[in-house]
């Protein structure tokens, strides 16, 4: 077993840089493409391409009228992939997102059969609008497909194209009469991106084109192929230890199962549960995609830091003291990164560097 300081090598070829500049390249063509449709919004923009290239779902949060609906469509045709709205309601029953069997005649030799019509679930992108509004049982037909990529029907499992993302919306204001998704599915999404109001410039624009003869377009930036080759490059990009020891502590100290020692006052005090496993994972995994949309082949604990609060605020459950004190899961991860430590010694940074950032690689100037 290597030392705990001793890094992997460096997995990225010479090939590998190169798809490095193209992804960096191609996230800022697709940025620009979404400029065309839609104004502002470009924290959730960026949120939402570093968790297509980790192969992660989203969850968006907003009211009505931000344009999360068109948000979304607009990313698929710049990236070229297929798109399903499902609408949720009450009524919405898992076959009605899975797809279902019928049974069909051969006219010519009176044969009759079962076939499998598909639902809307197998596209690239499915877009889930409003899905607190239908039931669980409905809601937990999307499980298998996120996290296997595939459904079963009649005993018989059928693979979804790929690559293949959920990106769920909800409405924060209505909630009588919906069904809040449990804290298994909510694991399931690697973000919760909040969609906010936009400033007074940006409304303005959105005012002046929506109102006017104005049909923007976007071109294709990126084919699926593609797509599935730059995720493979994200997930090569190499993440220090003391990175991987950071994003532990931040997601262990959320825990109120754990000792006092890694546990902070102010945790104990207003969260019942804590995050799990997945929860390191997915802030590793956005940290990689991240430097990699940047241009860089190392991951920082600033990385980790800026995917903290998309990665976590759906797993940190809050007590009653918390909601009369109103303090959000957002105020919890604020304050979670102003205690926890970034702390290593020098010489352990430097050996750390040594073998993780040599050659320091940065394909592009900021």
């Amino acid at each position: 077993m290597a030392p705990e300081n001793e890094a992997p090598a460096d997995p990225l070829a010479s090939g590998d840089l190169e798809e490095l500049a193209r992804l960096r390249e191609a996230h800022a063509r697709v940025k620009a493409e979404l400029a065309h449709v839609i104004v502002g919004q470009e924290e959730v923009i960026d949120q939402l391409l570093v968790a297509i290239f980790s192969q992660g779902h989203c969850i968006l949060e907003g009211v009505p009228g931000l344009a999360k609906t068109l948000m979304v469509s607009t990313l698929a045709g710049c990236l070229h992939l297929s798109f399903h709205r499902i609408q949720f309601t009450p009524d919405l029953m898992p076959s009605d997102i899975t797809g279902t069997e019928v049974i069909q005649e051969d006219k010519a030799t009176g044969h009759r059969q079962f076939k499998f019509l598909r639902g809307p679930v197998f596209a690239n992108v499915i877009l889930a609008d409003e899905i607190n509004r239908t039931p669980p049982k409905t809601q937990a037909a999307l499980l298998e497909a996120m996290q296997e990529k595939q459904v079963t029907i009649g005993g018989e499992r059928h693979t979804l194209p790929v690559p293949f993302f959920v990106l769920a919306t909800q409405n924060p204001i209505e909630q009588e009469g919906t069904y809040p998704l449990p804290e298994a599915q909510q694991d399931r999404f690697m973000f919760k991106l909040f969609v906010r109001y936009p400033s007074f410039d940006e409304e303005y624009r959105i005012a002046e084109t929506t109102t006017a003869l104005y049909s923007p377009e976007v071109s294709q930036v990126l084919a699926s192929d593609q797509i599935i080759r730059l995720q493979g490059i994200v997930r090569r990009v190499p993440v220090p230890p003391h990175a991987i020891r950071y994003a532990l502590r931040l997601v262990r100290a959320t825990r109120v199962s754990e000792g006092p020692e890694n546990v902070p006052p102010f945790i104990k005090e207003w969260v019942t549960w804590g995050a799990g496993p997945r929860a390191a994972q997915y802030l590793l995994l956005g940290g990689k995609a991240r430097a990699a949309l940047d241009g860089r082949t190392f991951v920082t604990t600033g990385d980790i830091k800026a995917v903290a609060h998309p990665v976590l605020r759906h797993r940190i459950i809050t007590n009653f003291t918390a909601e009369s004190e109103g303090v959000t899961p957002d105020r919890i991860v604020d304050q979670l990164i102003s205690t926890i430590a970034e702390a290593e010694s020098p010489e352990t940074l430097a050996g750390e560097a040594a073998k993780v950032f040599s050659p320091h690689v940065r394909l592009h100037k900021a």
